[in-house]
């Protein structure tokens, strides 16, 4: 069955056509004001613009033709042509039914599944990730969710910074603290330790360090330059260090996508794509795609017509070094041999729309694939009170790590200060709670700001239990969770579900919105929609368990009805979470 917009809009749409008009007109959507309705069809209005025809007139013809529709107990025509309507209760009965009975929960596979690669994270290999890779994280995730959940195939892939400038930074200043390690003897061409020479630790002290040094040293800047040459050139011992530093910055990056629920299906980098520039480069140039410019190639990128200034696409640059774009153009190349995709999306800092438009337009003039099946999704910044990005109290950039191990101590502060957890439940289990409450903060707090805006970071208001947080929507599934169990330890079991109350009609009308939502997600990229519905779903949820004994409602049939609308709701409300990447314990 469809959600219930759809139907009743094929229902409008074969009406409007019976009457000689475009059936388009005949679209239907909740009710702006659920007080008066639960549905309204505004098509009348816009209808008669094209017939030149009273707008009332044509809302009431309509109203005629479905007034008997079964699953509509009451119609009217108000204001200058709105249709209002109104479910039956029964009718509402059988969509909660399908709803508690169906693997989706209500929602609907997308009618347009494709293959995509999804291009997200981008953390750099040696540097700790920051607050700033946070929305990235968060986002790509969910959207990986949706897609996959929705029916589109999904490869995601992290994209580290594993190449350039940095790398000849951690090679020469490790050379220079342990020359005699086999790496920097030229004549070594392997085998090579199989146990990296560095820890994290080592590389997080390493790369500031020499790259401090290289900004007030011209020639210690020259000798990082020609360790990248070398490196891309093929060294052997160069190569292998670049294996170990990418090895372990993986099993770090690892526990802090971790901590947030994120995973990848691929851990490639811009070296992966490296093999491939030496030939492109030379196809592109044969082709002649590219042009010389004081020593440089580049691609123009810019067309008649544009109405901003588009630098071209640096090639090759007049050292003959490959660059940043080169990269992005070559793992495009990879991907489409590779993979094959219907599309390819980057979430990725807004800030780098510019970079993206040259690659994108290159790629079609390269022809590796269209401008339009490549996109860039970006978002806004993380800011603190101030309203610029989010910094520590010294001034320097936030750490990711350290951004989570704020959050796990909120977390644990308060679920302990405020006596949430059930006195039989034991440390580890605490632990777990508050790793769970901290990550349903991090991610709600963030999913949920549409995702082109910048929000202010607060964490004190990201962890309440109470308002528009990840937290609240915790507390609400283990609420749900809670009921049940307790009724069914009390022999008290779900039955057929019956609408008797507002509120209940409520619920179900939120739970009815699920399938849009998600759609209107997919299409938009926007996860704050899901966030809406989840939200939304869990007052109604609230409300209609402050208005109603459930388990301890008398009558049986209107007790096994009512927690046959928990278990409704629970379904959906933790398949709704997961797609957020936020797990809810079991108990609280």
């Amino acid at each position: 069955m469809g959600h219930l917009s759809a139907e009743l809009s094929a229902v409008f749409q074969a009406a409007f056509e019976a009457i000689g008009l475009d059936r388009t007109f005949g679209s239907v959507r909740r009710s702006d004001k659920p007080e008066m309705a639960d549905f309204q069809c505004n098509g009348a209005m816009a209808a008669a613009k094209s017939a030149k025809r009273n707008p009332r007139e044509i809302a009431s013809e309509i109203v005629a033709r479905v007034a008997d529709e079964p699953m509509i107990s009451a119609i009217e025509v108000a204001g200058p042509g709105f249709i209002n309507l109104r479910i039956a209760d029964a009718k509402l009965s059988a969509r909660v039914e399908d709803i508690r009975a169906e693997d989706m929960a209500g929602a609907e596979p997308a009618p347009d599944p494709i293959k995509l690669i999804l291009d997200f994270g981008g953390a750099n290999v040696a540097k700790p990730m920051h607050v700033g890779h946070l929305r990235t994280a968060v986002i790509g995730d969910t959207l990986q969710r949706l897609f996959r959940f929705l029916g589109d195939t999904v490869i995601s892939d992290v994209h580290l910074g594993d190449w350039g400038l940095q790398m000849g930074h951690l090679i020469t200043e490790l050379q220079d603290e342990q020359p005699d390690l086999p790496y920097f003897d030229i004549k070594n061409t392997g085998p090579f330790p199989a146990e990296a020479p560095v820890s994290i630790e080592d590389l997080s002290r390493l790369y500031p360090q020499a790259s401090a040094k290289a900004k007030g040293d011209p020639d210690r800047n020259m000798r990082s330059q020609k360790a990248v040459a070398e490196l891309q050139a093929g060294r052997p011992g160069y190569r292998a260090l670049l294996d170990h530093f990418v090895a372990v910055s993986i099993d770090e990056l690892k526990i802090d996508y971790g901590f947030l629920g994120v995973s990848f299906d691929l851990w490639k980098g811009e070296k992966d794509a490296e093999p491939l520039i030496p030939d492109m480069v030379a196809d592109i140039k044969a082709r002649g795609l590219a042009i010389e410019d004081a020593g440089a190639w580049i691609i123009p990128v810019e067309r008649e017509g544009d109405t901003k200034t588009f630098p071209p696409l640096m090639l090759v640059n007049s050292r003959g070094a490959s660059m940043y774009h080169t990269s992005d153009l070559a793992t495009i190349l990879d991907r489409v041999r590779t993979y094959g995709p219907d599309r390819m999306v980057y979430v990725v800092d807004q800030r780098q729309a510019l970079h993206f438009e040259q690659v994108f337009r290159a790629s079609e003039i390269v022809g590796y694939m269209a401008e339009e099946k490549l996109e860039h999704i970006g978002f806004g910044t993380v800011n603190g009170p101030d309203g610029k990005p989010f910094k520590t109290r010294e001034g320097g950039t936030l750490r990711l790590g350290d951004l989570t191990d704020m959050a796990l101590e909120a977390a644990t502060r308060k679920i302990e200060e405020g006596g949430r957890l059930a006195d039989d439940i034991g440390q580890d289990e605490r632990a777990r709670i508050a790793e769970l409450v901290a990550r349903a903060a991090l991610r709600f707090a963030d999913l949920q700001n549409t995702r082109t805006t910048n929000y202010v970071f607060n964490l004190d208001t990201f962890m309440s239990f109470e308002g528009k947080t990840g937290p609240y929507l915790l507390y609400q599934a283990v609420r749900i969770k809670s009921l049940l169990r307790k009724a069914a330890a009390e022999g008290n079991v779900a039955g057929v579900i019956r609408i008797d109350s507002d509120k209940e009609r409520a619920v179900v009308l939120a739970l009815d919105g699920f399938a849009n939502a998600l759609l209107q997600a997919r299409d938009k990229r926007m996860p704050h929609l899901m966030c809406e519905h989840v939200y939304g779903l869990a007052q109604a949820f609230a409300a209609f368990y402050g208005a109603h004994p459930i388990a301890s409602e008398p009558d049986d049939e209107t007790r096994a009805s009512r927690l046959g609308l928990c278990e409704a709701v629970a379904h959906q409300l933790y398949i709704g979470l997961d797609l957020l990447g936020i797990e809810a314990p079991d108990r609280m």
